[in-house]
């Protein structure tokens, strides 16, 4: 059966069962193709879904999906998963506007059998899906697919102590890559490498038993027989034991791409009575070269040509994380307190060239946040500078790390919130969109948002000299491309800046006040007069110059691309009247707190109200409203 021939065939996982091995082979070709293909047009996490085809195959081929539940860890590797359970329709449409999302979810189908998007959720989600099976009298499988960068993760091993405790009938898929977004760091990563170290043991395993397989009647036999030594030698030579004494029979390592070994252990783990990890070796971005070379730059990719790997539009502005990651390591160079912190993230969060200049002073802790930010505090109570540079969706699972070991004692920590505001394509566990509510309330705070990329420099210095927690959210992608003041400048902390004067109020913050400035602009043609402010500051705010301007104001707006709930424009109403400032008509426009549709950002904005267009059309109805027109 030719390639092309397959894939269109496959209609469920059901179909793969009446498959040849060789026939899963030469699937696993095509797959590999389309998505390449795909991804090239759409962007999409490129190289770990290339690298778990082979597993994904095996996994459907001997589970029943979806009777039989599979939890992706992070769910960043499973778009061959979709394109077995019925979405190769939609799959040309990935990560678009009303398209498929790239991470699992339970309302596109009854396979995804859990949402996923942040690491090192899948071990507890499944046992809680297997202690509700043997509590219900069910007798389906679950199994969690855990990469090794998720094995970083603390709560991960929170889970695996529970599991086998509980031994509860339950299939781990160990998937070994040595990759999360940045090369995996840590003690067991090192542990891991070791067990996977003999890729030589690994080669004469599988060409043996191809060998054994060859010979009529005594080849199966020779193989069983074999186990026992293998299982002898793989103890001595290659032990699990951190598995097996937490409770958990350990299979491994086997060959990730190799679907005989692949079929062979979930087979085996399936009539297993409790707990059972099968630790596969795999690689990241295998079947397309680019890739392979360099698994980070398509960890998550933006569209490419396929022939060379390179990205299809080049942005001529550099981007928010690159300016700040520039000016932190500009600072580095002559405070040698400065420490940077990020949870394998380093090319992401712009911090590269800091750890290539200071590669004592940079630690990648792993997917870790809740560690980086205690460790972050242990550096600032004994007199260092620490700075933690996570994404912000990320940053709120260290939500009780950033009030208790941080904000509490009142330590100089400054938080780099990457990624804050609407992100897009990455659907809604990626949309950091909660920094403000979540942050603005912890005592002792500052928090920062920059409306370009040179403000962004300036905050990143002053930040380092306001001896208290700051934190400076910043949006993903380029900035305006506004010209770089070569020496830094200190903003004192709370200090808004008048951009345009009016007779009413229009306060923005951060990314918003570009917007806020075309609208005011348009709405001066009208006859509307709005002055526009930069807050610069969520927390504090300018107790002097915003009651000043709302006082003489008849009417106050306030922009912000977060929460609504809990957000700017709620600080700011506070703010106003504990200055007892009861005057003008109050509206703040920012976003919902419901799940936001799938797209690019400028394409959710436009759907939730926040684009230039929408919002002239809003503040004006708010005027007529108000009698003011």
């Amino acid at each position: 059966m030719s390639p092309e021939k397959i894939l269109p065939i496959i209609k469920g996982p059901e179909d793969l069962k009446k498959l040849s091995i060789q026939e899963l082979a030469e699937l696993a070709t095509e797959i590999r193709a389309r998505i390449i293909e795909t991804v090239s047009r759409t962007g999409g996490h490129l190289a770990s879904n290339l690298g778990v085809v082979e597993l994904t195959l095996a996994l459907h081929y001997v589970f029943d999906s979806p009777r039989d539940k599979i939890v992706w860890d992070v769910g960043h590797q499973c778009y061959t998963h979709k394109l077995l359970t019925g979405r190769q329709k939609e799959f040309s449409r990935l990560r678009q506007f009303g398209g498929l999302l790239g991470f699992p979810c339970l309302e596109e189908s009854p396979h995804d059998a859990y949402n996923t998007g942040h690491a090192s959720t899948a071990l507890s989600a499944a046992l809680g899906l297997a202690v509700a099976r043997d509590r219900k009298g069910e007798k389906h499988n679950v199994i969690a697919v855990v990469g090794d960068g998720s094995l970083t993760g603390g709560v991960a091993y929170e889970a695996l102590n529970q599991i086998g405790h509980l031994r509860e009938r339950l299939i781990i898929v160990l998937n070994y890559n040595e990759m999360s977004i940045s090369p995996n760091v840590g003690a067991l990563s090192r542990y891991l490498s070791y067990l996977v170290s003999g890729q030589p043991y690994l080669r004469i395993k599988e060409q043996t038993k191809s060998v054994l397989r060859s010979i009529p009647k005594l080849g199966w036999p020779l193989i069983r027989a074999a186990r026992a030594l293998e299982d002898l030698i793989k103890k001595t030579f290659f032990p699990g034991v951190f598995f097996e004494e937490l409770g958990i029979k350990y299979i491994g390592p086997i060959h990730g791409h190799s679907l005989h070994s692949l079929i062979e252990a979930l087979n085996h783990a399936k009539n297993y009575t409790g707990p059972i990890l099968i630790h596969c070796v795999t690689q990241k971005g295998k079947g397309y070269r680019p890739a392979q070379l360099d698994p980070e730059k398509f960890h998550s990719a933006s569209p490419f040509v396929i022939a060379t790997g390179e990205p299809v539009r080049k942005e001529d502005r550099p981007s928010y994380s690159r300016i700040f990651g520039e000016a932190v390591a500009e600072l580095g160079r002559s405070d040698s307190r400065i420490i940077a912190i990020t949870a394998a993230m380093t090319d992401g969060t712009g911090l590269n060239r800091f750890a290539e200049e200071n590669p004592d002073r940079f630690f990648d802790v792993g997917i870790a946040e809740q560690h980086a930010v205690n460790f972050a505090a242990g550096l600032a109570i004994a007199g260092l500078k620490p700075l933690v540079a996570i994404y912000s969706t990320f940053l709120q699972r260290a939500y009780d790390q950033i009030f208790h070991e941080v904000c509490l004692m009142d330590l100089p920590v400054v938080f780099a919130l990457d990624r804050a505001g609407i992100v897009g394509e990455d659907g809604p566990t990626h949309q950091g969109t909660n920094d403000i509510a979540y942050l603005r309330h912890m005592p002792n705070i500052i928090l920062m948002a920059p409306r370009d990329e040179n403000e962004l420099r300036h905050m990143v210095y002053s930040a380092f000299q306001y001896g208290h927690p700051v934190a400076i959210r910043f949006p993903k992608g380029a900035g305006p491309g506004v010209p770089l003041e070569k020496e830094f400048r200190f903003i004192p902390a709370g200090k808004a800046e008048v951009l345009k004067t009016g007779q009413d109020l229009l306060v923005a913050y951060g990314n918003m006040v570009a917007i806020g400035l075309e609208v005011a602009s348009r709405l001066e043609k009208e006859g509307i007069s709005l002055a526009v402010v930069n807050a610069r500051f969520a927390r504090p705010l300018d107790e002097i110059l915003l009651p000043e301007l709302a006082r003489r104001a008849r009417l106050v707006v306030t922009l912000e691309e977060g929460v609504v709930e809990g957000g700017f424009g709620s600080a700011l109403r506070e703010m106003l009247d504990r200055h007892q400032v009861y005057g003008p008509a109050f509206k703040s426009f920012g976003l919902p707190t419901n799940i936001y549709p799938l797209g690019k950002p400028e394409e959710i904005r436009k759907v939730l109200g926040l684009d230039a267009d929408t919002l002239t059309v809003a503040i004006r109805d708010f005027y007529r409203k108000q009698k003011l027109l």
